[in-house]
Parts: C-alpha cells; structure tokens; sequence
C-alpha cells in the first residue's frame, strides 16, 4: 500500500487513528498490539505471502534477542542474530544474482530459481539486526513482549522505505511514549508537505527522467537531454525519498513516535563528505556504527582506514541491490571520497565553498547515471553521451520543450531542495506573527491538491520501494 494512495489517505490511515486514538487511547498494550496487526496489515496489502516472512523475522528475532539479553557477552546470540537476518536478506535478494555470476564463472550448470523480492526487505532486516546488536551491546534491554518486537520491526510507517530505525531510538517509545496535539498536529503537517513532496515534484520529474532513459536505449538522446534527464533524475531521486522519509517521520509523531530525520538539504552540501552526512542519513549511520567502527573506524592506520572506507561503501552499494551496478556506484563514491580527503585537489575544493558544491553536485549527477541504469553497458552509453562521445548530438527538440513545459517545477523543485521556504517563513513569523496561519493554509492547499492528483491516477510507486 502506498502513503501516496487514495486507499491509504483516506481509509487506511483515518481508520488507523480512530481506533488508536478512541477506544485504545489509554490501553497501551492494546495500542501495540493494534498497530502491529494495522502494519502486518499494511504489508500484507501488496505482499500476501510476504507477511510470512516478515513473521518469522519477528518471531526469530524475538527469541535471538532474548538470548542476547541473558548472553550479552556471548558471541552465540551476535552470530545467531546476523546468520538470521542476512540469512533471510541473502536468500531473497542476493540468492540468484550469486547462482549468475557462479554460472558465468564456471561455465554454467547451476539451476537459476526464480525468487520475488519482499518489498522493503533490505530495511526490516537491518531494524531487526540493529535490535539484536543493541541489545547484546547493553544499549537497551531485550524485549519480553513479543509484540513491542514485532512493532518495532513492522511499523508501517517506516516498513516499506525507512528511514532506518535504530532500536535505541525508540526502545523507550514502545511502551512510554506521550501522544499530545503539538506532536501530532507537526506530525500532520510533516506528512503533507512529505505527500507534495512526492506527489508534486518527484512524480512529474520522474517522466523527463525516464524519457531521457527511453531516449539512450533507442539511441537517440542528445547530449544535451542527457544532462537534463539526469539533473532532473537526481531531483527525482531526491523528493521521492525524502518525501516518504518526511511522510514516514510525520506519521510516527502522529503515534508519538519520534524517527530520526533522513535528509539535511543534502544538495547545499560543500564536500562529498559532509554530502553524504546529509543523504540518507539512517543508512549512513548505521553501516557507521555497526559496519565502520567495528572495522576499527578512523583510529586505525591510514592504510587501514582506507580499506575500512572500501568495505563500509562495497557493502553500501551492495545494500542497495543484487546487481554490478550498484557496486560500482559504491566504489564510485567510495574513489571520490579517498580523492577528497587524500589529495591536494580535494583539499581545493574544501576552500572554496561554491566550487566544492558545484563538485557535489557533478559528481552525484554522475554517480546517479550509474545507480539508475539496469546494466553497466546501459550506463556507459548514457555516461559516453552526457560527455559528447558516440557522435551523439549536442542539443535536441526534447531539451527545449522538456525545460519549458516543466519550468514551474524544476523552479520550484531546486527551491524546495534548499532551507529557502522554511527561512522565508521564519522571517515572515518574526516580523509579522499573525501570519503564522499562512502555513497551515499552504499545508491544506498542498494537501488538496495532492489528493487531486491522486484522485487522477498521476502517481507512480516510491523508488526505494525497490530496495
């Protein structure tokens, strides 16, 4: 079920809130154990048989966690935690893309099953991990009730695209969390303008960016539509995630829940380190604190730290899909990084602001050719024409009228991927506070106007849904 769904919007959460909030309101054992029937609900929707799997992930992760809890010094319940959890992500995910390459490698003979991916996998198995590792780390206590570990885990609002929620973050919120109007009229307000960013920006993007990509494979795209589609991929990219990062935070506070943000205007960002600070944050941190700082982090020799690096972004790219080209956008990025923190030229970029977020920009625009392309040969083509080789032509009709009939949004799509609308109001309520309304009247139109859009069927699915 999509938050940017009619069924969703206006029968699925309303009726999720009216038994939350009037016969359950001050049962909170009821509570739980009704959002997690709502969430298993919620994934069941698109994924009947899927529910079973998430299931077992709760159920395994309930008694490993125990363990962990009476064991905490004990390497059994760390090694039963991960072989559980990327045991379930191997088989799903990474099962046939293994049994490929192993064919291509030996010449053939394995038989090649055919295996659907569980929507939202790659996030519920590292909730679920992060739970058994911050218990065994003492960080929190292990949870008796199984039913605080199965909300924990399948939470519809972060299910399907996170962000990535540590168990520490909210251990205490499962049983002791305090509902109260402020939270839940932000948590309102945070979910509508997540809903425009999605349903406004990110679905209109989203047919230049896939034009551009129709044009590279009927070879037919003009270097210049090759930079436009992918500028605009990244835009895309951008509020499609952060709006269901935003949408997903804005529900949880509507629950009392308080997520972690996932996004810091990343695009504002004057290196590719402090970029990938503010991108995707739940991931960063978490291959950070359970894949890097294991590895012996920055406190290590330079050598060290540099293969460290490489691991933590191998692993990162791999996340992200069973494919070669996911990890080659890992070590993409992981090369740049090592060229920035190790070279004199990154040590330019640093000093100078505007040139170091022009190189930002560059080099993700670039990076994103590769993430969204379905093959490496794909990617190449679309790469050699963005850089004028293949003898591709420089500038072509679609340039133009993509631009032009798209100006609106791209204007205010580069606008909204900056703290411009957010300062603006803070300058607006300080000099004149009775125009405080102003944003609850613009939370309304976006929300109407979204729902209009919906209504139409102008809506695709989230891309990280894929993942």
């Amino acid at each position: 079920m999509l938050f940017s769904s009619s069924v969703f919007l206006l029968l699925f959460l309303p009726g999720v809130l009216a038994v939350y909030y009037l016969p359950l309101r001050r049962w909170r054992s009821g509570q739980n154990a009704f959002l997690l029937f709502a969430s298993l609900g919620f994934y069941a929707w698109g994924e009947p048989w899927f529910v079973l799997v998430m299931l077992l992930c709760i159920v395994l992760n309930y008694f490993v966690g125990l363990w962990a809890g009476r064991d905490p010094k004990g390497k059994g319940p760390l090694f039963a935690g991960i072989f559980v959890n990327l045991g379930i992500i191997f088989v799903f995910k990474y099962l046939v893309f293994t049994l490929e390459n192993l064919n291509l490698l030996f010449g053939g003979g394995l038989r090649i099953p055919v295996i659907n991916l569980p929507i939202g996998i790659s996030f519920f198995t590292l909730q679920a991990l992060s739970y058994i590792l911050d218990v065994r780390r003492g960080r929190r206590e292990a949870q008796k009730n199984p039913v605080n570990v199965g909300l924990y885990i399948a939470f519809f609002p972060q299910l399907i695209a996170g962000p990535i929620v540590r168990y520490e973050t909210i251990a205490d919120e499962l049983t002791g969390r305090r509902e109260n109007w402020e939270d839940f009229s932000a948590g309102v307000g945070r979910f509508i303008f997540g809903l425009g960013k999605k349903v406004l920006l990110a679905n209109p993007l989203a047919l230049v960016a896939d034009e551009a990509v129709r044009q590279c494979a009927s070879g037919t795209l003009s270097v210049s539509f090759a930079w436009v589609g992918a500028s605009v991929y990244i835009l895309q990219l951008y509020f499609d995630f952060s709006g269901y990062s935003d949408m997903a935070i804005g529900l949880g506070r509507m629950f009392g829940f308080h997520f972690l943000e996932n996004f810091r205007y990343p695009y504002t960002a004057k290196t590719l380190t402090d970029f990938w600070r503010r991108w995707h944050i739940s991931l960063g941190s978490w291959f950070q604190d359970y894949v890097y700082f294991p590895l012996g982090g920055s406190r290590v020799p330079p050598g060290r730290v540099v293969f460290n690096l490489l691991v933590t972004w191998f692993l990162t790219g791999l996340w992200h899909g069973a494919s070669w080209t996911f990890v080659v956008w890992g070590l993409f990025n992981w090369t740049f990084l090592m060229l920035e923190k190790r070279t004199p030229a990154g040590n330019a970029v640093r000093r100078h602001p505007i040139f170091g977020n022009f190189c930002v920009v560059f080099f993700f625009v670039t990076g994103c050719v590769i993430f969204r392309a379905p093959d490496l040969p794909s990617a190449l083509r679309f790469l050699g024409t963005m850089f004028g080789l293949g003898g591709a032509a420089l500038t072509s009709a679609s340039t133009i009228f993509s631009l032009r009939e798209n100006a609106l949004c791209l204007v205010l799509a580069v606008l909204c991927s900056t703290p411009f609308f957010p300062r603006l109001y803070d300058r607006l309520e300080r000099r004149a506070p009775a125009l405080g309304w102003t944003w609850a009247l613009a939370a309304g139109c976006v929300f109407l106007v979204s729902v209009a859009y919906i209504v139409k069927g102008t809506y695709n699915p989230f891309i990280y849904f894929n993942f």
